[in-house]
């Protein structure tokens, strides 16, 4: 059995009025940062903020009555598990739900809003999946694996056919990949629409597991990833003879490119993307060239991030543009010193966030003190304006790195 085109069209009769059609914008503020010519579907609008509902209700209304009684279990990071809970709570079946047991706390209580039974098991999707498999035997119930499934991918497959329907002119698609799912519906659909259109996989460095299993490589090592998403070591079986068929390239991006692509989401076009949900971004963030003179499409399939964890990715990203930087300089301590030195920072344009102030410590001379500054700066050209005029007035300093 493989996926089908009809099967995608049905599943999308299934999903009409239960899941949105959702836009697909052009990202004009992102395009002109990285001079490529970008669209972005906007999954992160769906119910649950993610992409995933649309796999897990196709896979629901396909479940006998029988099955629909008992339930249902899946093992997931988050996104597929609130696909689940959600529509399994509209619709009136039990959904059981496998997590990793790090899995970010937003997404646990998404979850359980939903009304889903879950149990926090395994240090990763690997091990909370195992876990899914032995209780689905042992308590009867019908498992919907989140991405090696044909009624999930159909479901996935959709978002290729609303894509290409909106905005034909698309000649490049720039798809995550985890398991496979979301790139095997697309691609299913996309290529039967457009068999010219070329279609990019995207991994996270250390989950490159679809790549590695096409080109007969070692497992991934695994790790600590932002895009935990798509943190899938061994990707489905029924998804890697669609994506071998179909997809042009799979591409590996490190995991500060991760981090940059929720950033620069953020800032350019005010949208709120997870890790995974960004992949796509960050791929085009890693090789612009590689996508010169190309109509692309991509989409944020997934926005359930942490605040804090968010919080955290844009201060980062001031300080990697320098503009959230730290300064050392040298006072002479005597009255009214640290009045004229910020008065030369101010005048210079840098607002100071706070100061560190060391006149204690052995290596000051008695008659000097030492001054950590943390300000905002425009940029990197900015800085060494503030450096030289600190230095110009008396003030010897320098940045301190990271």
């Amino acid at each position: 059995m493989t996926l089908t085109f009809d099967a995608i069209t049905a599943a999308a009769e299934r999903l009409r009025g239960a899941v949105l059609h959702t836009p697909t914008v052009d990202a004009l503020a992102l395009s002109a940062k990285l001079g490529l010519t970008v669209a972005l579907k906007l999954e992160t609008l769906q119910r649950t903020g993610s992409f995933k509902e649309r796999g897990a209700l196709n896979r629901l209304h396909l479940l006998s009555a029988d099955a629909r009684a008992k339930g249902v279990i899946a093992a997931s990071a988050g996104n597929h598990a609130q696909g689940l809970a959600y529509h399994g709570q509209r619709l009136g079946i039990p959904v059981t739900i496998c997590m990793p047991a790090h899995t970010p706390f937003v997404k646990v209580a998404k979850t359980a809003r939903y009304g889903a039974n879950i149990v926090l098991i395994g240090k990763d999707f690997s091990e909370s999946e195992a876990a899914s498999h032995r209780l689905a035997a042992e308590r009867g119930l019908t498992l919907v694996h989140p991405y090696d499934d044909l009624g999930v991918m159909a479901g996935q497959g959709t978002i290729g056919l609303e894509l290409l329907t909106d905005r034909p002119d698309l000649d490049t698609l720039v798809i995550p990949i985890g398991g496979g799912g979301l790139l095997a519906g697309i691609a299913c659909a996309a290529k039967h629409l457009k068999p010219t259109i070329r279609l990019v996989g995207v991994q996270v460095q250390g989950f490159d597991a679809m790549r590695r299993q096409l080109q007969h490589e070692p497992q991934p090592a695994g790790g600590m990833t932002l895009a935990e998403g798509i943190a899938v070591k061994t990707p489905g079986f029924l998804t890697r003879a669609v994506i071998a068929d179909l997809v042009d390239e799979i591409i590996t991006v490190e995991e500060e490119r991760i981090e940059q692509a929720v950033q620069t989401v953020a800032e350019t076009q005010n949208l709120i993307a997870e890790g995974a949900g960004a992949a796509g971004i960050a791929a085009l963030l890693a090789s612009p060239e590689s996508f010169t003179g190309q109509k692309i499409g991509t989409l944020l399939c997934g926005g359930n991030i942490d605040a804090r964890l968010l919080s955290s990715i844009l201060m980062r990203g001031l300080v990697r543009d320098g503009r959230l930087v730290r300064i050392r300089s040298e006072l002479g301590d005597l009255p009214g010193t640290l009045s004229r030195y910020s008065d030369v920072i101010g005048k210079a344009g840098g607002n100071i966030v706070e100061v560190h102030h060391q006149r204690m410590f052995l290596d000051v001379p008695i008659k000097q003190t030492e001054i950590d500054t943390m300000m905002e700066t425009r940029g990197a050209d900015h800085v060494r304006d503030i450096l030289e005029a600190l230095n110009e007035a008396g003030f010897p300093s320098r940045l301190l790195t990271d």
